[in-house]
């Protein structure tokens, strides 16, 4: 008797409770949208805040039932119970696939059956990049392609080029395979001896990367040499050390360097030493004067260079060499006045060119020369004045 009083309780209390909740939101399941990576795994949760003992089922998105309270009913492995009870039912899917994206249904069997949908996105993984394009070495003036690909990318990834570490702009074409993408993108240009050296990295933004991928690539050019030659000091005086270096500009590296002076062999061994691309006279004299040459090659070309070397006499130097300084000093403050003077002269010349030619054509008159007009003109000028004094 007592127990079925229990039983009488319980049955009334779960029919009030129906009563008050069964029409209401509570006795709706609640699922949310969920966003996994390709190969994670992910848990799907369906929760009901009010329920009488009713069983939640989930179904995937051909309408499979996964799970039915704690019992499976799916057979694959990559699916697995979590929580299991009146208020919730949660599972897991391992290894998520780009084909486990969908629809999937969580369902409440009441009287009628309430369902709540929830969207399982999928993000594929973009593959790591790969360069592809350049046969090392290149040609100095060859045109190449450099072409960066990756795939299994969802939605598509975005490709970025760098040289070095300033952002150049590639042409990108994105085709699907299923549903995932292949992007790639590429540069196309023609490479010069600036490009030797030069690192190309391609990277690859996607939202399921936490950071970029990165590949890079770094160019080596052939080029041919060029040379230039330096020396150690200005103003090459007798008995001192002096150096000449044959810079050398190639790749590969022009080797070796060969030395000559005045189309020929150097003429003193002992004193003039080669050492790589350096040639060093150790002590200076007259007999040194001449154009010295250096030339390299590599198998692209060769290149030389020339230095005309002139030896001065250090006393001749001292005792009679002319202060530059001085002299350009004395020049400019020549220049200066004689441009004051032409300037002055210039201006007196136009202001009394005007009174001067008055004059002459006034007394030109019975005159020799242009002074005597001007004296005849001013002479006539008094007169002038004269005989208006007389005549008043």
């Amino acid at each position: 008797m007592m127990m079925m009083g229990q039983r009488q309780l319980l049955f009334l209390l779960s029919s009030l409770a129906a009563s008050i909740f069964g029409g209401g939101q509570g006795q709706f399941p609640i699922t949310q949208n969920v966003t996994a990576l390709e190969g994670s795994a992910t848990n799907m949760t369906c929760r009901v805040d009010f329920n009488d003992n009713t069983s939640l089922q989930w179904s995937n998105p051909a309408q499979q039932t996964l799970f039915f309270g704690d019992k499976k009913a799916l057979r694959d492995n990559r699916i697995e119970l979590v929580r299991a009870s009146w208020q919730e039912l949660t599972i897991r899917i391992n290894d998520v696939s780009l084909a486990d994206e969908g629809q999937y249904t969580c369902s409440l069997f009441t009287m009628p059956v309430k369902t709540t949908k929830a969207f399982l996105t999928v993000l594929g993984v973009p593959e790591r990049p790969e360069i592809t394009g350049f046969t090392s070495p290149a040609l100095e003036g060859e045109v190449i392609t450099l072409t960066c690909t990756t795939a299994g990318s969802k939605p598509a990834a975005h490709i970025r080029w760098l040289r070095n570490d300033k952002e150049v702009q590639g042409t990108t074409e994105v085709s699907a395979s299923g549903k995932s993408f292949t992007v790639r993108s590429s540069l196309h240009f023609q490479v010069g001896r600036g490009d030797d050296g030069v690192a190309y990295t391609c990277m690859v933004d996607h939202l399921s990367l936490s950071n970029p991928y990165m590949t890079t690539e770094v160019l080596e050019v052939h080029y041919a040499p060029h040379l230039e030659i330096t020396h150690s000091m200005i103003i090459p005086q007798e008995g001192q050390y002096f150096k000449l270096e044959c810079v050398s500009r190639g790749n590969p590296i022009p080797e070796p360097v060969l030395w000559s002076k005045d189309g020929g062999e150097l003429p003193d061994v002992e004193r003039m030493i080669v050492e790589g691309r350096e040639l060093t006279i150790t002590t200076l004299n007259k007999t040194d004067n001449g154009t010295y040459r250096c030339e390299a090659s590599n198998h692209l070309g060769t290149s030389s260079a020339e230095y005309i070397l002139f030896v001065y006499d250090p006393n001749a130097i001292g005792q009679h060499g002319p202060d530059h300084a001085l002299i350009g000093g004395v020049v400019a403050v020549v220049v200066f006045i004689t441009l004051c003077l032409i300037i002055v002269l210039g201006r007196y010349l136009a202001r009394h060119k005007g009174t001067y030619l008055t004059h002459e054509a006034k007394g030109s008159e019975d005159a020799p020369d242009a002074d005597t007009a001007i004296i005849n003109a001013e002479g006539n000028h008094v007169h002038a004045e004269e005989k208006k004094e007389y005549f008043i």
